[in-house]
């Protein structure tokens, strides 16, 4: 029997072998891989790979400024969900390209690494590095126009899901040159086709800063509202707008410097705060996870002020030399590091890391010597910043004796875990979830209604430690804060390893009211200073429990804000009882697990930093000692609020 079955086996490997043949190689011509595969191009197709499709055109637009053919960029998003960016440069060229006889703009349009970045005559320096930018955000669109002025005149041509339906036509005749490309995104492609001007308008302000003197619009018809943005002092600028809400110890710190074909300008300031606060980018693109350039300037960093450091301050009494580690240095920092390279490597079309290896000792060792020599100019600003880096070696000593408390509780062995942990009996990390709970009464409610294979609870003493407003020492030693530490096992700080983390979800699950919004404010603030892989590795999440229940006869329904519990109401009528539940302690384990922690049933927020110069800005503001900031910021998005609970 078992020799039969074998034979069989053997058998239906041949059958499936005969039965395929190159007819079942499917052949994706031009951009139907796009349409197919955008995530490879674009990195999602969620609302981050739709922001994406505009970086890509603004990006070629940045390309001519770059190249010093561009001095305005217009960027639109209108009311038919679509969005323009425009700018004066010299316009895609319409000519007929002599080997595939199409005009170059329509090959640009419809042809993956087709553009003139791979000729360093038409641009020495570029953002757009793979060629594949705007014909990529022709394939995901539903439609897309690109209208060109150049030679004298008006040149403009229609795709529909990146295909021609028009040959390139003469509108008629003009004075400017310039490029206008307009799309909407595909609906068959996105998850969502709806942008946020926030995102892009911030993105847009960056980029005006990072190009002096270039001046940038953006108008969103939706709202009437009209950014422009044109910046003078550049990234020094940059650095004091990413400050404002901080109090700055000195003047920003500038640098520039050309190497080669290699530009560099660095801007820096130390403030009172305990976090760094690094930003880096390659010709305009903003590398994420940094690389070798931002290894470069660390590296300098450390250097420099361990340098001045052994000229300047001797050490007293025969003590040993001091010395400087490369996060005492980096204290309070704010940095805006900008590099021009004619041929980067990047990791990806996402562009997020540098990986240049040449490019970590050319800037190790221009910013080691203009830094240097910066000091020696201004001795009272290099005083000011040795005593801060100073202040946090001594600082980091008592935070390290505090996280080697916490790393010795952490070890992963259940018998070291919090007492107050209910931990789950899975340890397969896939599928496991820690809920983080606000008090003792909303914890045991939990624990009754959790499912105790996968998911483990951790109930907190009420509010926990604001960290914006703490120095480290003080946020190690804090018991709620230690218990979760513990509790995730990846360590903190220079130990952290988000590969230790011991849950595949963690779940911020407070009172659907003020003092629940705190403490998820709270919480959010502690992952995103101590442990944000966190957050960009989208581990954490934030569940959203119903504020009311709604009862017709034995039938329950739920509502997490006033106007779905009014519209419940209305829809069913007469003889309903509404109760307002007053927190989570309150809700009976079976309505716990149906409406907020049920993986079928259940509502989860993930947290998402998609714009990491924002979101530093806002926890400064909000969680910061900066009282007159805070009111200012509440006063402006007042009006944005959607759900009010007084």
């Amino acid at each position: 029997m078992e020799e039969k079955l074998e034979k069989q086996g053997v058998n239906n490997q041949e059958r499936q072998q005969q039965d395929y043949k190159s007819k079942h190689i499917t052949v994706l011509e031009g951009l139907q891989a796009v349409r197919k595969r955008p995530g490879m191009y674009i990195g999602s197709t969620s609302q981050t790979g739709l922001h994406h499709l505009v970086q890509e055109v603004v990006d070629n637009a940045i390309d001519e400024a770059m190249a010093g053919f561009c001095t305005t960029i217009k960027v639109s998003l209108l009311k038919d969900g679509s969005c323009c960016v425009e700018d004066n440069g010299r316009g895609i060229p319409v000519d007929e390209h002599p080997e595939l006889k199409k005009p170059g703009v329509e090959i640009v349009m419809t042809k993956l690494h087709a553009g003139g970045k791979f000729d360093k005559k038409a641009y020495k320096v570029s953002g757009g590095l793979h060629g594949v930018g705007v014909s990529v955000v022709n394939a995901l669109s539903e439609w897309l126009v690109v209208t060109v002025k150049r030679n004298g005149k008006v040149y403009q041509q229609r795709f529909e899901r990146g295909k021609p339906v028009n040959s390139l036509t003469i509108l008629g005749e003009t004075r400017e040159t310039g490029t206008k490309v307009c799309f909407k995104p595909d609906p068959e492609i996105f998850e969502t086709t709806t942008f946020s001007p926030t995102f892009i308008s911030l993105r847009l302000q960056e980029l005006a800063f990072l190009n002096k003197g270039l001046t940038i619009i953006f108008y969103d018809e939706n709202t009437g509202k009209r950014d422009v943005f044109q910046y003078k002092d550049g990234i020094v600028g940059f650095v004091k707008h990413l400050n404002k809400s901080k109090q700055a110890l000195h003047e920003p710190l500038y640098i520039y410097k050309k190497i080669g074909d290699i530009e560099l300008e660095l801007a820096l300031q130390y403030t009172t705060s305990f976090e760094e606060n690094i930003h880096s980018f390659v010709n305009n693109i903003n590398t994420h996870e940094g690389g070798t350039h931002l290894s470069g300037l660390k590296a300098a960093l450390t250097r420099v002020f361990n340098n001045y450091l052994e000229k300047n301050v001797k050490a007293k009494n025969g003590k040993k030399k001091l010395s400087l580690s490369s996060t005492d240095v980096r204290e309070g920092l704010t940095a805006v590091l900008s590099l021009k390279i004619p041929n980067p490597q990047f990791e990806g079309q996402t562009k997020t890391k540098l990986g240049n290896s040449e490019v970590k000792g050319i800037v190790e060792t221009t910013v080691f010597k203009e830094l240097t020599l910066l000091l020696d100019q201004n001795p009272n600003v290099a005083k000011v910043i040795v005593n801060k880096a100073l202040q946090a070696a001594q600082a980091r000593e008592a935070a390290r004796k505090a996280r080697e408390l916490v790393r010795r509780k952490s070890f992963l062995e259940t018998s070291n875990l919090p007492g107050k942990l209910a931990d789950c009996s899975s340890k397969d990390n896939k599928n496991t979830e820690l809920f983080i709970v606000e008090g003792e009464s909303a914890g045991g409610s939990a624990k009754q209604a959790r499912d105790r294979n996968t998911q483990a609870v951790l109930p907190l003493k009420g509010k926990i430690l604001n960290v914006e407003k703490s120095h480290p020492s003080k946020v190690f030693n804090n018991a709620e804060i230690t218990n979760i530490i513990t509790a995730l096992g990846t360590g903190v700080g220079e130990e952290f390893n988000i590969n230790k983390l011991r849950y595949g979800k963690i779940i911020v699950m407070t009172d659907s009211d003020v003092d629940g919004a705190h403490i998820t404010t709270l919480l959010l603030t502690f992952f995103y200073r101590y442990m944000r892989p966190i957050i960009e590795h989208g581990k954490l999440f934030i569940a959203m429990p119903p504020l009311y229940m709604v009862k017709k006869g034995a039938k329950r329904f739920y509502a997490q804000n006033d106007a779905e519990k009014d519209l419940l109401v209305k829809k069913l009528g007469e003889n309903v009882v509404v109760q307002r539940y007053k927190g989570l302690g309150e809700m009976n384990p079976e309505d716990l697990w149906q409406t907020t922690m049920n993986p079928k049933t259940r509502m989860l927020k993930l947290v998402t930093i998609e714009d990491a110069s924002l979101a530093d800005q806002i926890f400064t503001i909000l969680m910061g000692g900066d009282v007159n900031a805070r009111r200012s910021f509440i006063e402006e998005h007042a009006k944005e609020v959607a759900d009010l609970d007084i």
